[in-house]
């Protein structure tokens, strides 16, 4: 007789099914039985309250079906989101998300992989910047947004043609001297290519244009220096600018409008994200668009993928862009003639 306050086993659902214990198991891991035995059982564990311990279980199947994102925080709305879609994803597969986050903390990074080693997860997702990350080749690991080694696929969005896309929009607005702004991680990541895209299709249409990056060491104060050293009489020497982020922008947009310098009228500015402003799910600045969902799904697939071997080392999946008010879109009047209007 089972105790009070003691979860049924399978032991118990057998007695209470009036079958033999092998009959339970067979019914809980899938395999084949009579239906009148396979109803029994079902009947008893219901009454019970009886479940599987799927975790268990997956330890004796060296398969747990959980899967550990590393990422370095959820406050970055690209961070939250990517987070939000893989769990999402994973939930579809049946699969259940550890989530670690590092504060940008490199050495908290290797605690992190060691951490969910021990925790016998089944894969890894991680969004990383330490420069020596060790992963190792027994456990399958999905990298977002940096190339680790040729072994370890990497899931980005198409950065470079991005960076190209924001140029040709700023110098089809109208934009004259456009400008690119980077801060971050001095790690080499897919991310970098944003600025190498701007750079080469300014080039190619023979752009007066100008490139700044800064790293995280430096702060955003030295952003708003350089913006300040480039202000003259209330207007700013670039009438367009390029930020690598959505957040950059948002640092940008407020220090530029204690300036009194108007967006978009004296200078029109898009990010890099596709950040929604809260409730309204607007655009909060224009901005190119990740696929996070379908990054998401990529990353997942690769990773859940009982065969890696023709795996390429990067995927690529495709941006947009979107106007959402830092910028002056151009329209067709009824005559035909071309006039510019701020984009809402």
């Amino acid at each position: 007789m089972r105790k009070a306050g003691k979860s049924p086993t399978m032991k118990d659902v057998a007695r209470e099914a009036g079958v033999a214990l092998g009959t339970v198991s067979k019914v809980i891991n899938g395999i084949p039985v009579g239906k009148s035995y396979r109803q029994k059982v079902e009947d008893a564990a219901a009454r019970l309250g009886y479940s599987v311990n799927s975790y268990a279980r997956g330890l004796r199947a060296d398969k747990t079906h959980t899967v550990a994102l590393i990422l370095p925080g959820l406050d970055h709305t690209f961070f939250s989101a990517l987070a939000d879609s893989v769990c999402h994803e994973l939930t579809l597969r049946g699969y259940r998300m550890v989530l670690a986050t590092t504060q940008f903390d490199t050495d908290a990074e290797a605690r992190c992989i060691q951490m969910v080693r021990q925790n016998k997860v089944d894969g890894i997702i991680g969004l990383t910047y330490a420069p020596d990350l060790a992963i190792g080749d027994d456990l399958p690991y999905v990298s977002i947004d940096r190339y680790i080694s040729p072994s370890i696929p990497c899931v980005s969005s198409d950065n470079f043609s991005g960076g190209g896309m924001a140029a040709e929009k700023l110098l089809e607005l109208g934009c004259k001297k456009p400008l690119f702004l980077r801060i971050g991680s001095e790690v080499i990541g897919e991310t970098d290519k944003r600025g190498a895209g701007f750079v080469a299709a300014c080039e190619l249409r023979g752009a007066d244009y100008t490139s700044q990056r800064f790293n995280d060491a430096d702060g955003i104060e030295a952003i708003f220096d350089f913006l300040d050293r480039h202000i003259q009489g209330g207007r700013l020497e670039f009438d367009g600018i390029f930020c690598s982020t959505d957040r950059l922008v948002y640092y940008v947009l407020k220090h530029l409008k204690d300036r009194r310098v108007r967006v978009p009228e004296d200078v029109q500015l898009i990010g890099f994200d596709g950040t929604r402003q809260f409730f309204t799910e607007d655009y909060f600045c224009s901005t190119i668009v990740q696929p996070v969902r379908q990054m998401a799904a990529t990353a997942v697939d690769i990773l859940l993928s009982e065969d890696r071997s023709h795996t390429p080392a990067l995927i690529c999946l495709p941006v947009t862009y979107a106007p959402g008010g830092t910028t002056q879109e151009a329209v067709t009047t009824a005559t035909g003639d071309m006039e510019w209007q701020v984009s809402i």
